[in-house]
């Protein structure tokens, strides 16, 4: 059963989510922009132990609390491994008082109708009862918009809704992310037609079921505002989609309601070869930054 602690916290605390849900295809880049070239490890093994090392040195810094990260996104073989000693979420939530996401998607199929759909699941319901027996409290998965097709978004739309159904029936608290690239020729058009797709989502779900969404800072302020006042809907945050920390908390201040869930921009100025307090330094100066545009708006 879901601690009724994590979802008062998850829902109304201020602060921001972590997402430290690097997978397979951005591991190598995340490690090089960490300090840590391709010829420092062999294999996909390797390379996921050098991962899971730069997390649990974020995971166990002074500065990653709940005090101000909410919430954790985990990558699948963080949340199977440890910290301290201990199962990751549990450590998350007992030790730094931070609700334990999970990253459930397998990545992305190859653009059609100026989308990227999700690639299938397999043994997503297995996933999910394991996830639920280590304590995380909710999932997150992707999916892309690259241009504003209505017949595109609408099927991105159904896939994360009918997915995101499948994980509330295991107790779980589903991250819908339909993210449109930073890069569309016409972001704010594919952002309108994602919000009225997504309002149809949200109005067809039964009483009582609830979803967080994941979202692209909108071009036109305030874009999601009826999202984030809808009943079914339980937190909108933010994803930093390639922006500069500066530029997205800058763009994320202009947005009332809306939370980070940055992930490169809350760990772009960390590096392997830094001091611990150099290191605990960098990463509190994020936090602060990502915490201000999350609570204080303009």
């Amino acid at each position: 059963m879901v601690d009724s602690r994590m979802t008062k916290q998850a829902h109304g605390k201020a602060g921001f989510i972590a997402a430290l849900d690097q997978s397979g295809g951005s591991t190598p880049g995340a490690l090089r922009a960490y300090g840590i070239p391709d010829s420092a490890y062999e294999g996909e093994a390797e390379m996921f132990q050098k991962m899971h090392e730069m997390r649990v040195r974020i995971m166990t810094s002074p500065a990653f609390t709940g005090e101000k990260v909410i919430g954790a996104i985990l990558f699948e073989k963080t949340m199977d491994g440890e910290a301290e000693g201990r199962p990751v979420p549990s450590y998350l939530w007992e030790q730094r008082g931070i609700v334990p996401y999970l990253k459930v998607d397998k990545g992305l199929e190859a653009e059609r109708d100026g989308v990227s759909l999700m690639k299938p699941i397999p043994g997503l319901d297995a996933l999910l009862e394991r996830a639920v027996k280590l304590g995380v409290y909710g999932t997150k998965m992707r999916s892309v918009v690259n241009l504003p097709s209505q017949e595109g978004i609408a099927a991105i739309a159904r896939q994360q809704f009918e997915i995101g159904a499948q994980i509330s029936r295991h107790g779980l608290m589903p991250i819908l992310e339909p993210e449109v690239s930073i890069k569309s020729p016409d972001k704010a058009a594919a952002e309108a037609i994602l919000l009225a797709e997504l309002r149809k989502g949200l109005d067809a779900l039964p009483d009582g079921q609830q979803v967080m969404l994941k979202l692209t800072i909108p071009d036109v302020p305030d874009t999601y505002a009826p999202l984030i006042a809808h009943d079914r809907v339980a937190r909108v945050v933010a994803l930093s989609g390639g922006y500069k920390r500066s530029d997205a908390c800058r763009r994320l201040a202009a947005n009332h309601g809306m939370i980070a869930s940055f992930s490169r921009a809350l760990i772009d100025e960390l590096r392997a070869a830094m001091s611990d307090a150099e290191f605990d330094a960098a990463l509190a100066a994020a936090i602060d930054e990502i915490y201000q545009a999350s609570t204080v708006k303009i």
